[in-house]
């Protein structure tokens, strides 16, 4: 793979002496403007190559103060003893499933993602994928036909109040739609909801009531089959879900009894977890459901905001005290902390 361009500077990709920090590992291809921002800040090494080699990777962090690292390098307590100095890792895209959080944590390592460089990336892909499944999937209307439908007059429920939440409400309100939402970690009297002009419900009352509904819940063990035998059985005839949400937040056996038994009319998930269509498994052969290998996050722009936001705490976090933020990690905010502005001023 050839290497991501660098310009000449006080930074560098050749790697340290023996005992000299290495300010910034970048393991996942960056942004040339990005890349060449940080070289000109900090000591960086960049080597893709390490990405495809676990015991390699592991024998360069023994002096690396942050790293940025793709989906597909694991983070997890064992590799985390081999980097001592270690005070940040990144991701580009929102989710951290390759990462131990709790892992770093424990060892004073901050994970460093785009709160909402891709909200908007999102909010536009949940919005295509409710209006090609509203089309697409006809329901007999008064006069006995198969008709498609419209946002427009419908009732769409948000589960989750991420950053994406407050783009995706928008778009749905200009659509004419009414947009309710639940999301377990926010009271219901929270001002947030008033803010992003969403109605909070409870999640059988959200299910009962929407003709369409957009998972966007961010992902804890206790919401781990949260949406299942207790929500399902009640959602209304006809529905259709969007989920960008870890799969792991359904109860895949209820699930695949709501589209089997045709009340759901499809769903459609931008990721699910290795093994759920396999033979034996409850959502195999079930006709009504569409994946996508995780594209709602990832566009030009979004991978480039996000590039810029990581980029920008990491600096900061090398450079600066670092100030700890004591909210809730659950707790969506009105104003998250900004990693989606792109740019910086030498």
């Amino acid at each position: 793979m050839p290497a991501c361009p660098v310009p000449s500077g006080t930074g560098s990709t050749d790697r340290p002496g023996a005992w000299e920090p290495m300010d910034i590992l970048i393991v996942e291809p960056l942004d040339p403007e990005v890349m060449h921002w940080l070289v000109a800040r900090h000591a960086v090494r960049y080597a893709p190559d390490l990405g495809r080699e676990p015991r390699s990777f592991r024998q360069a962090l023994y002096n690396v103060r942050s790293m940025i690292i793709p989906p597909s390098v694991a983070l997890d307590a064992e590799t985390l003893h081999h980097a001592p100095m270690l005070r940040a890792v990144g991701r580009l895209s929102a989710g951290a499933e390759n990462i131990d959080v709790d892992a770093c944590a424990r060892a004073g390592v901050e994970v460093v993602r785009p709160s909402n460089a891709t909200a908007a990336a999102e909010a536009e892909f949940v919005i295509g994928a409710l209006l090609q499944m509203l089309r697409r999937v006809p329901v007999v209307n008064a006069e006995g036909l198969l008709v498609g439908r419209e946002i427009g007059g419908s009732t769409v429920g948000l589960v989750g109040m991420s950053p994406a939440a407050r783009p995706l409400a928008q778009l749905l309100s200009a659509f004419g739609a009414r947009v309710v939402g639940y999301d377990p970690a926010v009271h219901a009297n929270d001002g947030i909801w008033a803010r992003w002009k969403v109605e909070p419900v409870g999640l059988r009352e959200l299910l009962e009531e929407s003709e369409a509904v957009a998972v966007l819940l961010t992902y804890f063990t206790r919401y781990h089959g949260l949406i299942g035998e207790r929500f399902l059985p009640f959602c209304r005839p006809n529905q259709v879900m969007v989920s960008i949400a870890p799969s792991s937040v359904f109860d895949e056996a209820a699930l695949a009894d709501a589209l089997g038994t045709g009340r759901m009319a499809a769903a459609w998930f931008d990721s699910l977890e290795p093994g759920m269509l396999e033979p034996g498994r409850p959502l195999h052969d079930i006709d009504n459901l569409q994946i996508t290998p995780r594209v709602a996050s990832t566009t030009r722009e979004s991978r480039v905001r996000s590039a810029w936001g990581v980029a920008r705490r990491i600096d900061e976090l090398l450079t600066q005290p670092v100030v700890r933020d004591f909210r809730s990690p659950e707790r969506p905010t009105d104003e998250p902390l900004d990693l989606a502005a792109g740019g910086a001023s030498g």
